[in-house]
């Protein structure tokens, strides 16, 4: 039975193989360099630190998935804006985790009192904006050739989920 819950530093290990092979395989993260279990330590005590969840969807002791936010744009009128990140196991995808770890994500942003959720998706990822989409984000830009990786330009979609109607800060 899979869990979604709170990452541990004993979760580092999986959550880097995942991201190392979105690096190696995928234009979802535009990051060339990979990562090991004591970098991902760090980043979850630097989100941790931040006030900022770093949710794992686990299954008989192995992390499936992982999801977190952090600060969009480091200037104090951002405040109230993240930007979301979610991944999920090449072997355990189309099972829904992404889904739910997204769902998990976003009353964790709405508690830390956040206004919007941001989604910076390469256009070629479908399946990240079809996600997106089905949570109640919408496109609010399309920015050509803004990014590269593997000898490409690519285009990156921006998608964004207000998480409340405040008419102000």
């Amino acid at each position: 039975m899979m869990v979604i819950r709170d990452a541990r530093p004993a979760d580092a290990a999986g959550i880097a193989a995942i991201y190392n092979d979105a690096v190696r395989t995928t234009t979802a993260i535009l990051m060339e360099g990979e990562v090991d279990a004591a970098n991902r330590v760090a980043w979850m005590q630097a989100r941790a630190a931040a006030g900022y969840p770093v949710l794992v969807a686990e299954a008989a002791g192995r992390v499936l998935g992982y999801a977190s936010f952090g600060d969009w744009r480091p200037f104090d009128g951002f405040r109230a804006t993240v930007e979301n990140s979610v991944y999920v196991d090449p072997q355990a995808r189309g099972r829904g985790i992404a889904g739910a770890l997204l769902a998990a994500l976003i009353p964790r942003a709405r508690a830390c009192g956040k206004h919007v959720i941001v989604a910076a998706i390469t256009a070629e990822n479908d399946a990240s904006i079809r996600l997106h989409a089905k949570a109640g984000f919408v496109e609010t830009a399309r920015m050509r050739e803004v990014g590269q990786k593997f000898g490409r330009w690519l285009d990156v979609v921006f998608m964004e989920l207000r998480l409340d109607d405040r008419p102000s800060p």
